[in-house]
């Protein structure tokens, strides 16, 4: 178990879980578990919708988490990871936060992008392949994140790779219209929330304030645990 300076190194490498960058700012918190908690919360109300656990199919209700946690808050997280020095996460965090914001206005109706699909019956399945471009995007956004925590810690690179396979499975919901592979997508949506939430509990627990400290699993060639 690292010892507990250790483990704030690791908490912030919840976005970069290897050495600090030349150059880091050294300032009071970190911003990477706010981001996590504000991901992590968001995904996991809305995967339980793409689920229809307790039968809810409409999503509306997640517009609120999506523009106010999951949106403004992770982005200033972000913000706070570029004023730490931390490259991965100022672009994760911030780019995750741009997503809810954005995802939350396809919902609002004052921005009318629903409402420019449902013109016509033509337009109207339009959406569908439309929101699966939206999600596969951000797959390939995922995937080039993820290829950069191969080198961290074993929770860390299991939620990028959770999230990539997440936002495929809704992709191809939505491009083939089938219930079933949306559904899987927010049940792994789920499993995703809660490694987000694990990490950003190994980011924020100490001796001094928990009697309970996540074990921290390194990835090969992760230097953050070599010493």
């Amino acid at each position: 178990m690292p010892s507990t300076s250790s483990q704030k190194s690791v908490g912030s490498s919840v976005m970069d879980p290897n050495e600090p960058p030349v150059g880091k700012v050294e300032v009071s918190g970190d911003g990477a578990p706010l981001g996590l908690c504000a991901f992590a919360l968001s995904t996991f109300v809305l995967s339980l919708f793409n689920a229809q656990a307790m039968g809810i199919k409409i999503p509306n209700i997640a517009v609120s988490l999506a523009l106010f946690y999951g949106g403004l808050a992770q982005f200033l997280a972000g913000c706070w990871e570029f004023v730490t020095g931390n490259t991965f996460g100022m672009t994760a965090l911030t780019s995750y936060g741009a997503f809810w914001l954005s995802f939350g206005a396809i919902f609002i109706d004052s921005f009318g992008i629903v409402a420019a699909y449902e013109k016509s019956e033509e337009t109207v399945p339009q959406l569908k392949n439309a929101l699966g471009f939206y999600l596969l995007a951000w797959a390939i956004f995922t995937f080039i994140l993820w290829l950069n925590t191969l080198k961290s810690t074993v929770a860390f690179c299991a939620l990028f790779f959770c999230l990539f396979v997440t936002f495929i499975l809704l992709a191809a919901g939505e491009f083939s219209q089938k219930t079933a592979l949306a559904r899987a997508g927010g049940v792994l949506g789920v499993i995703t929330a809660i490694i987000a939430w694990y990490v950003a509990l190994a980011g924020t627990a100490t001796t001094t304030n928990s009697y309970f400290r996540p074990i921290s699993i390194p990835m090969p060639g992760n230097v953050a645990f070599k010493n």
